[in-house]
């Protein structure tokens, strides 16, 4: 397609005709406010905080819809243009009630940015949603009426990317609404892909780092048992005291855990470039914030590896239901129990990485430390909202106790450290704690579509092959790259010591009919509800874009590269906690395994 020639603002830009006017300004240093544009879907200029004039045309239009037009000469900042922009910001603003004090986006609103930069007066026109529901979906995620600016995103992400159509449009005209749909034959996944491409908060996370904020402020500094406890337990951070001998006297060891994707992500937070891998400086924030002990669910996702591969070669061996599916995403498994309960058998029994950590931290850690679990407040920082409602089901838990007390996302994360007024770009790396620190890169990958898989398959070869002479059957391979990447749909015939095994992996859960309706084809599914997988979860940054999530996962996969251990099954603290499990009978399978249920 050839080039043309336009002017913005009498810069002469050479760009390509398939080019919006507000691409193409972006893409050449020139700023147009926006806030319902995402390149997830297409431009509707809802919002018509974008506008802009073109000479010789009578009517300003949003430059998010309106495509290059060679010789068009274009104006971003005239009088005509101002004078629209800041109304219609100041009519955003009278139908997004303001709760900043609160609001995870308080520190990178676009629309309080947006109100400083032009001199908004944001309480000229009276706000008329303040009577609006919040729906809320379990204790995932949220639908706040009052905040909502009607630029329908979050219908987009629910319907064309999801393809769930659980959120519908009710109303006419300044009344309409977004509500969830009337039909009982269709319910919320908890995904958060919603939330993640909302631009003012109205869809968002139901919060838990107020009640993570509130366990550590309460475990500090109390007398109680762990007086003598404390003091006596034993080192393994490091060589350094144990983040629990500094405490003092407390009442709770307050244990913070972190996702493989976070890694990857929260630094954008903070300016950093996306996909900047800063595991250390997120370890350094969680301990800042006042967190007794860090570990990372690296671990637990070794741990998950061993568990899957086991399962899948069972499976084969004794010809039990196939195609085996990944069970890690919890939207997923929604998205099973509801909408087709007859697959629960094709799904791995296996937990995921955090319940997983979660148990061990409280069975196998509490042990070796000597604390009391009930003592333990263990908070997962995830890069999902449907990990919220993961963590408080009554079947992940372990003699009494939940693995996981509260969730949180990578905007909450970021927002206690913003809040807590800590320079994240400026920490020095810490390590994690040693005891669950230890990972390999298998692990790290399982923030992307196809990391599952292909840790379990890198295992699953090794496990087959045990025992065996080595061999052209048996070769250790590392890399299968056909599950990697952002296509909806990989498929790849692998082969684990001779058997060869057809494998599909689908890259965000709207892609999820056409291998449902060819389940004879597979052996073993990986899926991922979110697109590209964890690094584009619904809790993390915003925005989320497909340019984003490719950055991301390309940081995962060359962490695993530079890892000296690249698979599961060579961690040896997992194979010590393995074989501490296999001592305890009953709770080995507590601790590993799970089951599902049919919903209503």
């Amino acid at each position: 397609m050839k080039n043309i020639k336009i002017k913005i603002n009498g810069q002469e830009i050479i760009c390509s005709p398939d080019k919006n006017i507000y691409k193409a300004a972006k893409e050449n240093g020139i700023f147009i406010p926006g806030l319902c544009g995402h390149p997830d879907f297409p431009a509707k200029g809802n919002c018509r905080v974008c506008v802009v004039e073109i000479k010789g045309r009578k009517n300003l239009v949003t430059s998010c819809s309106t495509k290059v037009e060679a010789g068009m000469e274009i104006v971003t900042d005239s009088e005509r243009v101002k004078k629209a922009r800041n109304l219609n910001i100041e009519l955003i603003f009278a139908e997004h009630i303001e709760k900043c004090p609160t609001c995870i986006w308080r520190f990178n609103c676009p629309l309080l940015n947006f109100a400083d930069r032009y001199k908004i007066e944001i309480t000229r026109f009276p706000d008329r949603k303040g009577k609006r529901d919040i729906y809320k979906f379990a204790n995932a995620v949220e639908i706040d009426g009052t905040q909502c600016i009607d630029c329908r995103n979050c219908l987009d992400s629910c319907s064309m990317l999801q393809k769930i159509n659980y959120l519908e449009l009710k109303g006419k005209g300044h009344n309409q609404e977004i509500v969830p749909a009337s039909d009982k034959k269709v319910d919320c996944i908890y995904c958060g892909q919603c939330a993640v491409h909302c631009p003012v908060g109205a869809a968002q996370e139901q919060t838990h780092w107020d009640m993570a904020e509130k366990a550590i402020e309460d475990g500090k500094e109390k007398p109680g048992i762990f007086s003598k406890i404390l003091s006596a337990a034993p080192s393994r951070n490091q060589g350094k005291s144990a983040p629990a001998d500094r405490a003092g006297h407390k009442s709770k060891i307050i244990i913070a855990q972190f996702a493989p994707s976070i890694r990857v992500s929260i630094g954008e937070e903070f300016g950093l470039p996306h996909g900047k891998i800063v595991t250390g400086q997120a370890i350094a924030a969680l301990k800042k914030l006042g967190f007794d002990y860090v570990f990372d669910v690296n671990f637990g996702a070794d741990v998950t590896t061993m568990v899957e591969a086991e399962e899948l070669l069972e499976r084969i061996k004794n010809k039990a239901v196939m195609p085996m599916m990944t069970s890690c995403c919890p939207a997923w498994v929604k998205y099973v129990e509801f909408y087709c309960p007859e697959l629960i058998p094709n799904l791995t029994t296996s937990r995921s990485p955090h319940i997983h950590s979660g148990a061990i931290i409280k069975t196998f850690w509490a042990q070796k430390m000597n604390i009391n679990p009930k003592n333990i407040i263990v908070v997962s920082v995830m890069p999902c909202t449907a990990k919220k409602f993961e963590a408080s089901r009554k079947e992940l838990k372990v003699d009494g106790q939940w693995p996981v007390d509260y969730v949180i996302t990578t905007r909450e994360f970021a927002w206690m450290i913003k809040k807590n007024n800590i320079d994240f770009a400026k920490l020095k790396s810490a390590p994690a704690d040693d005891l669950l620190g230890e990972y390999s890169g298998a692990a790290a990958i399982y923030g992307a579509s196809g990391g599952v898989m292909e840790s379990a398959l890198r295992t699953a070869q090794f496990l087959a092959c045990k025992g065996k002479r080595k061999g052209s059957l048996c070769d250790a391979r590392i890399d299968y790259k056909d599950v990697r990447g952002i296509a909806g749909i990989k498929e790849a015939v692998v082969d684990v010591a001779g058997k060869k095994l057809r494998v599909a992996v689908v890259n965000g859960i709207g892609n999820i009919e056409p291998v449902l309706k060819r389940l004879n084809d597979y052996d073993y599914i990986e899926v991922m509800a979110c697109p590209g997988g964890c690094i584009g979860g619904g809790g993390q940054p915003i925005p989320t874009t497909p340019e984003i999530r490719q950055k991301r996962m390309d940081a995962l996969y060359k962490l695993d590269k530079s890892m000296k251990t690249r698979k599961a099954h060579e961690n040896k603290g997992v194979l010590e906690a393995l074989k501490w499990l296999k001592g305890q009978g009953k709770l080995e399978h507590k601790i590993l395994h799970t089951n599902y249920k049919k919903r209503n």
